[in-house]
């Protein structure tokens, strides 16, 4: 059985590039006023719910720093998609797969050399 992609399965993972598109950014929407500078009033808060307010504040950006990566990695593979390079692997060129496209659709690498990358590290 082959992992070459099917025009259907390809644009089946472009309409899910785009949709995965939507739903990052609103996400990053939806969580850009949980970032802001809290303001600490110190006569309405006391210490514990100004550490809690800060630690929530925290959390907050380091998940949107991580929705911001995941959403550039999910435009280059758009580009890769119009470009016809975007079922490749990076590494050893192979088709990546429409299951592992399907499940991680900014993939890069099939899964195999993922395996040896993540291994590495």
């Amino acid at each position: 059985m082959t992992d070459e992609l099917t025009p259907a399965q390809f644009e089946e993972l472009k309409a899910d590039l785009l949709c995965l598109t939507q739903d990052l950014n609103a996400a990053l929407a939806g969580t850009e006023s949980h970032a802001d500078t809290v303001e600490l009033d110190q006569a309405a808060m006391g210490r514990v719910s100004r550490v809690d307010a800060l630690q929530a504040q925290q959390m907050a950006i380091a998940q949107n720093e991580r929705t911001r990566a995941r959403l550039e990695q999910v435009r280059l593979a758009i580009v890769r998609h119009e470009e016809d390079a975007y079922s490749d692997c990076l590494r050893c060129g192979e088709p990546i797969g429409f299951r592992r496209l399907k499940a991680y659709p900014e993939s890069l690498f099939c899964v195999p050399c993922k395996t040896q990358l993540e291994a590495r590290t």
